[in-house]
């Protein structure tokens, strides 16, 4: 006997393999974490930042893209990918191209921890629990993603232009 969320997912995967089970159980993770992590800081007696200014929010933007990219293509975080990925080359500079692989709440994980965009609501919003119960650790932790977002883009650039005085 099929229960309705069965022939939900049944009807929605159309023929194809998509680990909904998953997703609910990491959404279940994300919302419970942050629940959590919320009663905590409110235990504790803090509070979320009364505003962030326009600096704050560039520092977050550009930290959250860094941080993100770097558990999902970084070389050195490919261990935190390995139960979940099979290795397939690299994509970029200092980049690495994976497979998810595995059913179920495996996969799942694979396509989170492989995909800069999906971990971006992850670590914005470890960030944001950060900047409640540790704001000043967490502004170091910013400040140092977006620095080396930063030299990053000035690597890419030198390179570019090293490049493009060769060309002439």
């Amino acid at each position: 006997m099929t229960t309705w969320f069965q022939r939900q997912a049944d009807a929605y995967k159309n023929g194809h393999d998509r680990p909904l089970g998953g997703y609910v159980v990491m959404m279940g993770i994300y919302g419970g974490s942050t629940a959590v992590t919320a009663a905590l800081a409110r235990a504790l007696g803090r509070t979320p930042p009364d505003r962030l200014g326009p600096w704050d929010i560039a520092q977050l933007t550009v930290a959250t893209q860094k941080l993100a990219r770097t558990i999902a293509k970084d070389p050195i975080t490919s261990p935190l990918r390995a139960p979940f990925t099979t290795y397939a080359g690299t994509s970029a500079p200092a980049e690495l191209n994976e497979e998810v692989r595995g059913v179920g709440l495996q996969h799942s994980f694979g396509e989170l921890l492989t995909c800069p965009m999906c971990l971006g609501q992850w670590v914005a919003t470890g960030f944001m629990l950060g900047l409640t119960i540790a704001p000043k650790a967490t502004r170091a932790v910013i400040a140092t993603f977006t620095a080396v977002s930063g030299a990053d883009f000035l690597q890419y650039l030198y390179a570019w232009l090293q490049q493009s005085e060769a060309s002439e």
